[in-house]
């Protein structure tokens, strides 16, 4: 049976994109469905954070930039200041994913922040990221000038923040166990195959026989 894996995540959350390695990794030959969902960590009018800041400059050299030279991924804190709204690339995740892209699209974001410092907040930015992964260039575009897929990104979002109790990114909804924070391989691939073995057990407790028949 297919474990469904969702992944909470925003695109300007550095462990996200590192977390991106070890899932590719752990679900390598298994029968998996992932599903990368939206999750603003400073959502408008909150204001963002600033690279030339403290706060970034310690957490990248502490632990950010140690994790990904283990990991041998090449990362860079983005120097665009203040740090994008993430919105409108989320809308536009809504429309990859309409198209069957959305997973493409996920990681074209993260590396063109975190690998290439492009501004992923910018529409003209956005759009041309769309159209190197093949999707409508007039379209895409229409979609974000229109907020088209707003009210999708907006209960996407109620579902992380009310339903899905998510409070920090990256956060792993396997099957229906959560963890948050990155993971080893080693880590997930357990937890993918704990959940291939209780589905494959799942026995249907309580079924009974009545006078009316089964």
């Amino acid at each position: 049976m297919t474990v469904k894996i969702k992944v909470y995540s925003d695109y300007v959350c550095p462990f996200c994109f590192l977390a991106e390695k070890p899932l590719e990794e752990a679900v390598k030959g298994k029968d998996v469905e992932i599903e990368w969902m939206p999750f603003e960590l400073r959502p408008y009018p909150n204001e963002t954070l600033k690279p030339e800041g403290d706060y970034l400059q310690t957490i990248w050299k502490q632990s950010v930039y140690p994790m990904a030279e283990q990991m041998g991924i090449d990362i860079v804190l983005p120097k665009v200041s203040p740090q994008p709204y993430t919105h409108l690339a989320f809308e536009g995740y809504q429309y990859a994913k309409e198209k069957g892209k959305g997973n493409e699209y996920n990681d074209r974001m993260l590396r063109a922040f975190f690998q290439e410092e492009q501004d992923i907040g910018d529409i003209d930015v956005l759009t041309k990221l769309a159209v190197e992964i093949g999707l409508d260039e007039g379209e895409y575009r229409e979609a974000l000038e229109t907020r088209k897929y707003k009210e999708a990104h907006e209960k996407a979002l109620e579902e992380a923040y009310s339903q899905a109790n998510i409070t920090a990114v990256p956060t792993f909804m396997i099957g229906d166990t959560k963890v948050s924070g990155i993971r080893s391989k080693e880590t997930l691939k357990q937890m993918i195959n704990d959940e291939i073995n209780r589905k494959r057990f799942d026995f249907p407790e309580g079924m009974t026989c009545g006078i009316d028949g089964c």
